[in-house]
């Protein structure tokens, strides 16, 4: 996606685009995540300014692509107990509250917002900034407008191996691609060229397992989340969370596999759900049920009824900048050719924003 948005953004500004790929479709972390433009989470400073800015971008792109499926449809985090509200009252609190749309509501206004949400709870935090986007479907309809401007070039199945001089690359088929700039979006795969051209990057792979479910057979109306998602998001860092922590221990489950419940509803009806986070390597290359069977407790304690059945699980790998307090790693790598890579579980909701701070730094 953020190869994509790239593209993009050279698109609308007028210039003709090749866009070499290794994939006749996406097969990695641009199909398998939440397809959140999760805003309410996000750090102070650049990281929320840019998931805004992105924010206001899908909006638009949306308008004009509807096969993306945006929904602005905000999301809620029920809260249990009065360790779980503080931290929500906290993040009121914030400075830039009011930018992100928080608002603590109660479990009855809860329920008006999100009817599908008939478990126990006791408030929610409400943020009306977040959005979706159809995973499956967004990058494939992006490619279709863009090739209808005729300045688009789609070459699939392709590996680019070598950067050559200036402003060009060779493919594993042999031919040469060059032009005025050449900006290798590489995601989670930072072997081979990137180490070639960029040497060892301040970038590490994270993995992460995720579910999808039947149609619900009623509308999820916002995205979800669970006050897990408090310790994992750095919006919610406070004094609050620090009690949170002290005094209220994660399931072993979930602290073992680094655990929160994010969740989406589909065009289909069905819910995304997720997710785990590992950063040990080597990873494993098989799933483990333990976390489903966590994520799916947390969901029906929430909708108050059983989850449809489990039709697909998987999981993901993406890339994330060692110091997480960037929104991602953009490196000049020779003239004329730049390196963007590692925004993490940011890629989805932030790559129109980090395209287009690239566009604009390359006076495009």
């Amino acid at each position: 996606m953020v190869g994509t948005m790239h593209a993009w953004h050279a698109v609308e500004r007028g210039h003709e685009v090749v866009h070499v790929e290794r994939e006749a479709e996406a097969r990695g972390a641009s199909l398998r995540n939440f397809g959140q433009i999760w805003v309410s989470g996000r750090a102070g400073g650049e990281e929320l300014d840019t998931a805004l800015r992105a924010r206001e971008l899908w909006e638009g792109i949306g308008a004009r692509v509807p096969g993306l499926g945006f929904r602005a449809i905000g999301s809620l985090t029920p809260v249990r107990n009065a360790l779980e509200r503080a931290v929500a009252e906290a993040a009121l609190a914030r400075p830039d509250a009011a930018a992100r749309g928080y608002k603590l509501l109660t479990a009855d206004e809860a329920r008006a917002v999100n009817p599908a949400l008939r478990g126990e709870f006791e408030a929610a935090l409400w943020c009306e900034r977040d959005a979706a986007v159809e995973p499956r479907t967004a990058q494939l309809a992006l490619r279709e407008a863009l090739l209808a401007t005729g300045r688009y070039t789609f070459l699939p199945d392709r590996e680019v191996r070598e950067v050559v001089g200036e402003h060009a690359v060779r493919d594993d088929r042999g031919e040469v691609h060059g032009g005025d700039v050449v900006v290798l979006c590489t995601g989670a795969w930072l072997s081979g060229l990137v180490r070639e051209v960029a040497g060892e990057v301040p970038v590490r792979r994270v993995r992460l397992q995720m579910m999808q479910t039947d149609p619900l057979g009623e509308p999820l109306t916002t995205s979800v989340a669970d006050a897990d998602s408090f310790r994992y998001y750095p919006a919610y860092a406070s004094g609050a969370l620090d009690a949170l922590h002290a005094g209220q221990a994660q399931d072993p489950t979930a602290a073992a596999h680094r655990m929160q419940l994010l969740m989406v509803q589909r065009l289909d009806g069905g819910l995304t759900i997720g997710d785990t986070h590992e950063y040990e390597h080597p990873f494993a290359f098989d799933t483990l049920e333990d976390p489903y069977e966590h994520l799916a407790r947390v969901v029906e304690s929430f909708l108050g009824r059983p989850l449809p059945r489990i039709r697909r699980r998987w999981a993901g790998v993406y890339a994330q900048c060692v110091d997480t307090t960037r929104v991602v790693h953009r490196q000049k790598v020779r003239d004329g050719v730049w390196l963007v890579t590692g925004p993490g579980g940011r890629g989805m909701t932030c790559s129109p924003a980090i395209a287009e701070t690239t566009a604009n730094e390359l006076g495009w």
